[in-house]
C-alpha cells in the first residue's frame, strides 16, 4: 500500500475484506494519531511482503494463548522515540499491534481493535472487555489490551 492518508481515507490492500470501509477506517485512524503525536508517516505493506511481523506478533499474543487463523492483508513496522510499533490489519476486520519500548520492559503492551460492526472474534470471548471509542475515520471501535510480560528479540 505505502503511505496511509487519514484525509482522504483509501480501501487500497483491504478490498477483500467484509468491513472494507471499516479496517480503511480503523487504519486512516492509527495513520492520524502517529502524525499528530510523532509526526511519523504510517506506512504499511502487504503482509506476503512481512511475513516476519506476522510471525513476530503470534510469538508475542502466544502469552496469552491466543493463535489467529485469520488472513493477513496489511503490516506496519516502525519505531517512535525508542518504541517500535508491528501491525497487522486481518481481514476478518481485526487489528492488533504491539508498542514494545526497546529500553523499559514495563512499557510493551498488545493492542486489539475490532472494525465497526465486527463480532468479536471468538479468541477473545471471556478474556477481554473491550472499550469502545469513537472516530470521524473508523465510526465505533472497540479496543482492548494486555501487557507483555516475556522479553522478545525485536
Amino acid at each position: 500500500m505505502g503511505e496511509i492518508d487519514f484525509k482522504n481515507v483509501d480501501i487500497e490492500g483491504l478490498e477483500s475484506s467484509p468491513f472494507t470501509e471499516e479496517l480503511a477506517g480503523l487504519r486512516a485512524n492509527e495513520a492520524r494519531y502517529y502524525w499528530n503525536h510523532f509526526k511519523t508517516k504510517f506506512v504499511t505493506f502487504p503482509a506476503s511482503e512481512r511475513p516476519d511481523i506476522i510471525q513476530m506478533i503470534d510469538r508475542i499474543v502466544a502469552e496469552r494463548d491466543l493463535k489467529f487463523n485469520y488472513q493477513p492483508l496489511e503490516v506496519a513496522d516502525f519505531t517512535t522515540e525508542r518504541v517500535r510499533h508491528l501491525y497487522v490489519f486481518y481481514q476478518n476486520g481485526l487489528s492488533i499491534n504491539v508498542m514494545y519500548d526497546l529500553d523499559d520492559p514495563q512499557k510493551r503492551a498488545v493492542g486489539f481493535k475490532l472494525s465497526d460492526h465486527m463480532d468479536v472474534p471468538k479468541e477473545f470471548e471471556g478474556k477481554f472487555k473491550f472499550a469502545k471509542m469513537r472516530s470521524k475515520l473508523a465510526g465505533t471501535i472497540r479496543g482492548s489490551y494486555f501487557k507483555i510480560k516475556q522479553e522478545y528479540p525485536l
